[in-house]
């Protein structure tokens, strides 16, 4: 099939990549801040929509209607995602796309080792980088998986530890690592055997590396997963830059690289919110368990939980001047972001000063706090970061929070060892009065049992947290 615009001059196929290029960045920059963050999407889909177009229209591939049917197909399938899955999933579908992406280089590096075998040509560039693209592909694909079944309950979050592991592991990157330089050295060891020049190496290649993603993943509990998709997701980014190396684009190039290196600066980012080393994630070591959490947890509890209703809570709210909500992940799984940023509201229209206290690590992905207060419409002034509403705590006369468990653990600030120890945490203790909004007195991801529920100043109101804000709400409105 001849390309609809196959005369176009390359110059103006460059120029039109640049263009692509710089949309890429300005999204990117737009997207460093919650305000800015919709338009920086929307301009970096322009961007992306720019350069598939372009190259769909100058490269003679498939047929155009072929390709267009498949455009379209892709089109259909994001958009149900998008209007289908629910925010609590939006952790688990990121990752199957960090995991779609690694798998999708993979298998374009290995489609033009084919091209090339079958022009009977093989430069070394290309063949490094395929296998560059083929190890880190595979492992992103298979590695993104495991993320999205630990964080969609299909697989058990809980670490999987083996004595041996970072041998096991050693061995697989090893053999992964030789099938590559087998493939750009190409010694005649198989002789005539079909494909022989590059087949059995590029393939060994890829079953390595997807044991070794699915190896790298298991290790690491749900605790830590928040810095697994992130650090995935800097993967695909590598696996897409190393595949544009493969097929000469540019554009493919430029989009990889800034996946790569945005998602290892928030894989750091990340590591330093949860006191995590670095090299540990490169190498699963993270999500250790530590000790007898049920023993523990009844040695803390038994005897030292007071529960509160809300009708007392609003009694307390009526005194207070300055309120501070602390969201986690049980806000998003319960759905209660509406009516904590109503109750926020009415606070303030009483004249109380209301602000959020968001931890990086709140949720199951980066920002997911954010996002969710947004959609109820809370302004981004009010939110304030770790290191922000920290000093604050000693001066706020309420805490509420609703659905969070370890960030707000104080035993993080004292523990020598286990999934959380060092990772810095809202003190809520140091308020006056704290209220924890849960279902239950169950751990966090960590497993790890939280002392801020015996504290004196803490009151459990245990119940859904969306039945039980709407509750406070209207009995505030009752009453002012």
């Amino acid at each position: 099939m001849v390309a609809i615009l196959g005369g176009l001059p390359p110059s103006v196929l460059a120029f039109v990549y640049l263009v692509a290029g710089v949309l890429f960045i300005q999204g990117l920059r737009d997207m460093t801040h919650p305000r800015t963050a919709p338009r920086g999407n929307l301009i970096s889909a322009a961007g992306m929509a720019l350069a598939v177009g372009i190259t769909v229209l100058v490269t003679d591939i498939l047929s155009p209607v072929l390709l267009f049917a498949g455009l379209l197909v892709g089109a259909a399938i994001g958009v149900w995602l998008a209007v289908t899955v629910e925010t609590t999933e939006m952790p688990q579908l990121v990752g199957l796309f960090n995991g779609f992406g690694g798998g999708a280089s993979a298998l374009v590096a290995g489609a033009e080792l084919i091209d090339m075998f079958g022009a009977g040509s093989f430069q070394i560039g290309v063949t490094a980088t395929a296998a560059l693209a083929g190890i880190i592909g595979s492992v992103t694909f298979w590695g993104s998986l495991v993320a999205a079944g630990k964080l969609h309950g299909v697989v058990d979050d809980s670490a999987v530890r083996y004595d041996g592991e970072q041998i096991v592991k050693a061995l697989f990157l090893a053999v992964a690592l030789l099938a590559g330089l087998h493939l750009v050295a190409r010694p005649n060891l198989l002789g005539a055997v079909p494909l022989a020049g590059w087949v059995p190496s590029y393939w060994v290649l890829v079953a390595a590396a997807s044991v070794l993603g699915v190896l790298l993943v298991m290790p690491i509990g749900g605790a830590d997963m928040p810095v697994v998709i992130a650090l995935l997701n800097s993967y695909s980014g590598l696996a897409a830059a190393t595949t544009g190396f493969v097929l000469d684009n540019s554009v493919l190039i430029i989009a990889g690289t800034l996946v790569g290196a945005s998602g290892l600066i928030l894989t750091v980012i990340m590591c330093e919110s949860m006191n995590r080393s670095l090299a540990n994630v490169f190498f699963g070591g993270l999500g250790e368990a530590d000790g007898d959490d049920d023993g523990e947890m009844a040695d803390i509890y038994e005897g030292n939980i007071t529960s509160t209703s809300a009708e007392e809570v609003e009694m307390i709210l009526d005194v207070a001047d300055r309120v501070v909500i602390v969201p986690g992940y049980g806000m998003a799984v319960a759905q209660a972001q509406h009516a904590v940023a109503e109750l926020a509201e009415l606070l303030e229209g009483e004249g109380v000063d209301v602000e959020f206290g968001i931890h990086p690590v709140a949720g199951r992905m980066p920002g997911h706090m954010n996002v969710l207060l947004a959609e109820a419409d809370v302004p981004y002034d009010k939110l304030r970061e770790l290191e922000e509403i920290n000093p604050t705590f000693s001066q706020t006369d309420v805490v509420i929070v609703i659905g969070a468990n370890d960030v707000v653990n104080p035993s993080a600030n004292t523990a020598d060892s286990g999934p959380i120890a060092g990772m810095p945490v809202l003190n809520v203790g140091e308020a006056r009065t704290v209220i924890v909004n849960k279902r239950s007195l169950s751990p966090g991801f960590s497993g790890v049992p939280n002392p801020l529920f015996a504290q004196d100043n803490t009151n459990m109101l245990f119940g859904d947290g969306k039945e039980t804000m709407q509750e406070l709400v209207n009995l505030y409105k009752e009453n002012h």
